[in-house]
């Protein structure tokens, strides 16, 4: 079975928010990824977030779309204590789970969870308000094993601004990097931290873009002229994506997919094709990848889980995708790319 890396899911806070047991991930149908799931579908790695939740906010729903009220920010106490406990789940679950579940540190953990030693778990930070703006606590993060951060989820923090959900709109919402900012993406790069930009504005972008030397991510985004929602990736961003060497993680999350922007789960696999489709006629397919956002958005009723993977491979196989096309879509990317950030 062809394995797969995907660039995102919310398991982890999944897991919290239901007080699952720490050994959760051995069960079938406790998560959209567990252990079982993954070997059905080839799921070999992922990068799986913890994120500071926020208090519930209702999407302003008109007959053209949406406009969710923008986020609020959340004091740098809360954050760390809300990352600190997603991180002893974490670990809890992994001595739980006794081998067959890693942590993935380096290439060499990822190509044995790719081998199938494993159900592989890059540590992902999605927001960065657990860290102070001296930069301590990312340095200690990383020690624990912290390999990916986005600077923001959809809200402002002390290091940059996040979009708003907004469908239709576009990522130009508001200013870029704090110098804080800055000094969190260089900092990043001198750890081997790969930096994503899948909640970032479009002035944050632009910044990370000067700032980073090496690839730029969109973990789990879709194409912004297919989908013309907020968190999607206009075509300048695709270049920069491209020339930087970086990739974007298709999101499944049926609104990033659809040109209607509809929470529908009758959505089609081929809509995930089709921005693959786009993302490698425009950029090529050395930038695909897949960021399904299990357990955090309305996925197509179709790939419900990570069990279902080999359903998105025939897709992009149907879409005219040749064999060698879907092995990097499907994990080759990642690598590439995950490699490049940590070395």
């Amino acid at each position: 079975m062809r394995p797969v890396i995907d660039g995102h899911n919310d398991v982890l806070s999944h897991l919290e928010e239901e007080g699952a047991p720490d050994d959760a991930l051995l069960h079938e149908d406790t998560a959209t990824i567990t252990v079982p799931r993954a070997t059905q579908g080839g799921f070999a790695a992922g990068l799986f977030a913890a994120w500071p939740p926020t208090p519930h906010l209702d999407f302003n729903r008109t007959p053209g779309g949406y406009d969710m009220p923008y986020a609020p920010a959340i004091p740098w106490e809360d954050g760390a204590r809300s990352i600190g406990r997603l991180g002893a789940r974490l670990f809890r679950l992994l001595e739980t789970c006794d081998g067959a579940v890693k942590l993935v540190r380096d290439v060499a953990d990822l190509d044995a969870c790719l081998a199938g030693d494993a159900l592989g778990i890059v540590f992902h930070m999605e927001g960065a308000e657990a860290i102070d703006t001296d930069l301590d606590a990312l340095d200690v993060w990383y020690a624990a094993g912290l390999r990916s951060l986005g600077p923001v989820w959809s809200r402002a923090n002390a290091f940059a601004h996040g979009v708003p959900f907004r469908f239709p709109g576009d990522p130009d919402t508001g200013p870029g990097l704090t110098e804080a900012g800055k000094r969190l993406v260089k900092r990043c790069a001198e750890l081997g931290i790969a930096v994503d930009l899948s909640h970032i504005n479009a002035n944050g972008f632009w910044d990370v873009a000067r700032v980073l030397e090496g690839p730029l991510i969109a973990s789990h985004s879709g194409v912004h002229a297919l989908c013309e929602y907020t968190r999607n990736v206009t075509d300048d961003q695709l270049d920069a994506i491209a020339s930087s060497g970086g990739l974007v993680g298709i999101n499944f999350d049926v609104g990033s997919l659809r040109e209607d922007g509809g929470d529908d789960e009758d959505t089609p696999l081929s809509k995930i094709a089709e921005h693959a489709r786009y993302i490698a006629d425009r950029c090529g397919v050395d930038h695909v990848a897949f960021g399904s956002d299990f357990d955090g958005a309305t996925m197509p009723r179709d790939v419900p889980d990570a069990s279902a993977y080999p359903r998105v491979l025939a897709a992009l196989e149907a879409a005219g995708f040749e064999s060698d096309e879907v092995d990097r879509i499907a994990w080759r990317n990642w690598r590439r790319v995950l490699a490049e950030a940590w070395r």
